[in-house]
């Protein structure tokens, strides 16, 4: 009587990679190997900045060319965070010390009071004008 294993009743399947490339030997070639293991694995600091500023840019846009207030805040929120990224980057990559984990939580603090200063001051807007967009709160100009 042949025992079943009690964690799964299905066979285990090698990875789908073997199924779409075809291998002598049903393992990867050295080259695919170098490829896999350089692009997988060697994450370094020019990663994180790439992903840093593309969060920044899209912050930016967001800043630039919204209308609404909320998005303008939200704006706001993605280019601390692309901030938050490269504290956490540059502390790992240089030192390995958690300097660059404390100053994103000073961050991050710094993004929850900005959120309820902003959005107090959204509905302070609101019940003045009836409305959130950015254009049509010009008499507050002094």
């Amino acid at each position: 009587m042949m025992a079943e294993s009690r964690f799964c009743a299905l066979p285990r399947r090698p990875p789908l990679i073997f199924f779409i490339l075809p291998f002598k030997t049903g393992q990867p070639s050295s080259t695919l190997r170098m490829i896999m293991d350089g692009l997988l694995l060697d994450i370094g600091l020019r990663h994180f900045l790439f992903v840093s500023l593309a969060v920044f840019v899209l912050g930016l846009y967001c800043v630039l060319t919204r209308k609404n207030a909320i998005g303008i805040l939200l704006g706001v929120e993605l280019i601390l965070n692309s901030a938050n990224i490269n504290y956490i980057a540059f502390s790992h990559f240089s030192s390995g010390n958690y300097d660059g984990q404390v100053f994103a939580i000073f961050v991050i603090m710094l993004a929850a009071a900005e959120a309820v200063i902003g959005l107090a001051i959204v509905l302070g807007i609101y019940q003045n004008f009836s409305s959130i967009d950015i254009e049509a709160v010009d008499s507050l100009q002094g």
